[in-house]
């Protein structure tokens, strides 16, 4: 039995023994981490290799940068206008907040797999933070007018809903 064989054979094993019944797309989920792990460790590469650091960030901009990646993960996974780019992956389910769509994944393997990734805004959120990161990395000064802007958007977000449940409270 050749190396590969030994390894399938035992990927097929532990897939079944981890799934039992249920239908888990293990292998989509294993070539979603293997792109990002890519992708990540490539841009470190090409930093290194080029000589740019990522910069030491304050308390300020880590906050700047939470509030940043929150909103750009709403608007990827919930947001009404970015629903064509999840319909390859999903079905249109109803709404599920204000301005936000519910979704359901569907198809098998990395389609199903990328679905999921698709409408979890804590998922996606890693991968925001991620490319933020980068992005200060090698464009600082564009990036931080970038989280500048959907941090605002995010307490603009805050003050429209709170806008809304005080009128609420007075009538």
């Amino acid at each position: 039995m050749s190396a590969v064989t030994a390894v399938r054979t035992w990927g097929r094993r532990e897939r079944q023994e981890y799934a039992g019944e249920n239908d888990r797309p293990l292998g989509g989920y294993l070539a979603i981490s293997a792109t990002y792990v890519s992708a990540t460790a490539a841009s470190a590469l090409l930093a290194w290799r080029t000589g740019r650091r990522p910069p030491t960030l304050g308390v300020w901009e880590v906050s700047q940068l939470a509030l940043a990646t929150h909103k750009i993960s709403r608007l990827v996974t919930k947001d009404p206008v970015t629903s064509p780019l999840r319909a390859p992956f999903t079905t249109y389910e109803g709404v599920s907040a204000p301005s936000e769509l519910a979704e359901e994944v569907r198809g098998t393997g990395v389609r199903h797999s990328v679905g999921e990734l698709l409408i979890c805004p804590m998922c996606i959120g890693q991968w925001v933070a991620t490319s933020l990161l980068v992005g200060l990395t090698f464009a600082p000064t564009m990036t931080r007018a970038v989280i500048a802007g959907f941090s605002a958007l995010t307490g603009a977000d805050f003050l429209q809903h709170a806008y809304v449940a005080l009128q609420q409270a007075t009538q």
